[in-house]
């Protein structure tokens, strides 16, 4: 079954991307397929070990199931200075 998104994309993943989000309808089971899925639609090289996932403004495990309407943030490590 297929659920509808916004996705979020932060630093180097919003440049990839060329936005900063956009809905998306996908088949994918959990946020580690979305990710999958987003990596092959934007070319995004990061893996996901080194990403944060946030649904909902608050920080997710990559094992957690979609949920419709969900706002999903993939966050990439940040240098600072």
């Amino acid at each position: 079954m297929s659920v509808t998104l916004t996705l979020l994309y932060f630093a180097s993943l919003r440049e990839r991307a060329g936005v900063p989000s956009e809905s998306l309808s996908t088949e994918a089971a959990d946020l580690a397929g979305l990710y999958e899925e987003i990596q092959a639609r934007h070319g995004i090289a990061w893996p996901r070990e080194h990403l944060r996932v946030a649904v909902n403004g608050e920080f997710a495990r990559w094992q957690e199931p979609l949920r419709a309407g969900s706002e999903v943030a993939f966050i990439p490590p940040v240098s600072g200075g």
